[in-house]
C-alpha cells in the first residue's frame, strides 16, 4: 500500500508497561501525533483551526494489534487519509518496526470538524486534501 505520510519513532521507556511492552493505550498517542503532523505538513494547523472556531474531532477509533513494540524500537507510522461521508473522514494508520517492517498495529480512525455552532463540516481547508 502506498502511504500520503509516514513519521518515525523510537519506544521510549516509560512508554511500556510491567510487561515490558508498550502500553495498549500508548499506541493511540502515536497515532495521534502521526495524524497532527501530517495535517501541519498540509498546512492544517489545529491551534489556528481551533482559534478559529473550528475544532477537528475524533467520533471512532479502531485498533487492531498485530504484535507488541518493546522499549528502543524503531517504528514508523504510516497514515493515508480518505472522506467518508459529506461530514466524515478517516485515517487509516499502519504501524510497522523498522528492524523488520513487521506490521504491529492497524488502525481505523474516523473524525469530523465542529464549527462554532457545534454542527459537524469539511472546512475548506480540509476540503482541499480530497479534490
Amino acid at each position: 500500500m502506498e502511504y500520503l505520510h509516514s513519521l518515525e519513532f523510537i519506544v521510549r521507556d516509560y512508554e511500556c508497561d510491567m510487561q515490558g511492552v508498550v502500553n495498549n493505550a500508548v499506541y493511540q498517542n502515536y497515532l495521534e501525533h502521526a495524524r497532527h503532523e501530517y495535517l501541519q505538513a498540509e498546512g492544517i494547523n489545529f491551534a489556528e483551526m481551533t482559534a478559529k472556531g473550528i475544532n477537528l474531532v475524533v467520533v471512532r477509533a479502531e485498533l487492531d494489534y498485530r504484535d507488541s513494540l518493546q522499549n528502543n524500537d524503531a517504528f514508523v507510522v504510516k497514515s493515508n487519509l480518505t472522506r467518508l461521508s459529506r461530514v466524515r473522514f478517516q485515517f487509516t494508520q499502519d504501524i510497522y518496526r523498522l528492524s523488520d517492517n513487521k506490521l504491529m498495529l492497524q488502525a481505523l480512525v474516523t473524525g469530523t470538524s465542529i464549527n462554532q455552532r457545534g454542527r459537524p463540516f469539511v472546512p475548506e481547508a480540509l476540503e482541499r486534501l480530497f479534490t
